[in-house]
């Protein structure tokens, strides 16, 4: 088998073993990319709750906390906080509610995590024990099929001929953006 044959091979069954993962990677690149205009770990509900009428700390206990707790559809609290004098925060499993005890009012959050999106992220960000390994190997293996890529086609098509333009052009953004970077931190 020629060499040629063997870079065309390995390219394409290494492109379709990576196919998978490319796309995950870029689904939790383009959502944490935007990480300052929207979460893209978390989905939060907020939901306003409106007490029947004025509290005092002196007032709450178990059966107040219970009665408070019915309101958002909670079961009970793992732990309880009083902030401030006139508030009592609750927190629940992936939610918490606080309550202004004066004002009748308060506020009920609950966090979910956002399908797909968060656990892609989680790879992404390398927060699963062992995966850096993983992402290594899917490192060099993208390496490889930039480089084998050059090699695919000859001539006039091929990495010598127009090819040699498209890989300078696909360095100047990144040259570029570095390049201004370096200016914006003088």
């Amino acid at each position: 088998m020629n060499f040629r044959r063997l870079n065309s091979d390995l390219h394409r069954d290494i492109g379709y073993f990576l196919s998978g993962l490319i796309l995950v990677y870029c689904v939790s690149g383009i959502a944490l990319n935007h990480v300052g205009d929207w979460n893209p770990d978390f989905v939060i509900h907020r939901r306003a709750v409106a007490l029947d009428r004025a509290y005092t700390v002196a007032e709450i206990n178990d059966a107040r906390i219970a009665a408070f707790t019915a309101l958002v559809g909670e079961s009970p609290p793992r732990v309880r906080d009083f902030p401030t004098p006139d508030r009592l925060k609750l927190y629940y499993d992936n939610a918490t509610l606080l309550l202004d005890l004066a004002s009748k009012t308060g506020v009920y959050e609950r966090v979910l995590r956002r399908p797909l999106i968060y656990q892609t992220n989680v790879l992404h960000r390398n927060s699963l024990k062992g995966w850096k390994w993983a992402s290594d190997v899917f490192g060099a293996l993208l390496i490889f099929l930039t480089v084998s890529g050059w090699f695919m086609l000859r001539g006039k098509y091929g990495a010598i001929g127009r090819g040699k333009w498209f890989i300078a052009a696909g360095v100047v953004p990144p040259l570029a953006a570095l390049i201004l970077f370096e200016l914006l931190q003088r």
